[in-house]
């Protein structure tokens, strides 16, 4: 299985986006002001999109143009349309839901079998959700440390609008499609729907 390997914080500077929107909050005491300003041509800056949305939903290349080909199949706005598949992927809801602090952990946690849908297990990160899908920390799971102390702890975790939580039984449900505004960064989509369309 590929994996990503690159420093979180180098990366988030390098594409411009915001360490907190990975689920960090360190930042980076290095000084910018030394780095020279170079005029992006519009292919690098149409990369960069691209290459920010796959570095924040850690997904890779094929299958993010597997994402794109089929956003382009479906009926509306192609930007929008990418953005609601990759939001929808079940690693994505569990960080989303506040389980895990990462969309890293949250991979990794959704690979080891903690959580189900709608009472199956699903050890696949990419798993789509839909509408109505209950995503839940399965039975066995729930008496991990680490799941027993969520279930205590006071701690608010705002979770996006199309999504429910239920703290005590440690679940979601999907109660709508994410709409473009549910998105926590900046993202220019139509610039990535321009790479492809060449």
């Amino acid at each position: 299985m590929a994996k990503n390997t690159q420093p979180v914080l180098k990366r988030c500077r390098t594409l411009g986006v915001s360490p907190a929107a990975m689920g960090y909050s360190k930042s980076s005491n290095r000084n910018p002001a030394g780095k020279r300003r170079i005029k992006k041509s519009e292919y690098a800056t149409q990369l960069t999109e691209k290459q920010k949305v796959k570095f924040v939903y850690g997904i890779l290349e094929k299958q993010f143009h597997d994402y794109y080909e089929k956003a382009d199949r479906m009926n509306g706005n192609t930007g929008e349309n990418l953005l609601q598949l990759v939001e929808r992927r079940l690693d994505n809801v569990v960080y989303r839901l506040g389980f895990a602090s990462t969309r890293r952990e949250a991979r990794q946690l959704v690979n080891h079998g903690h959580f189900t849908v709608n009472g199956q297990r699903v050890n696949i990160p990419s798993y789509l959700v839909s509408v109505n899908d209950l995503v839940a920390v399965c039975e066995k799971s729930a008496s991990n440390t680490r799941f027993k102390k969520m279930k205590e702890d006071d701690a608010f975790v705002a979770a996006p609008k199309w999504l429910e939580r239920d703290k005590n039984n440690l679940s979601g449900k999907v109660i709508a499609l994410p709409a473009r505004d549910d998105i926590d960064f900046e993202i220019a989509e139509n610039l990535i729907v321009e790479l492809y369309s060449k």
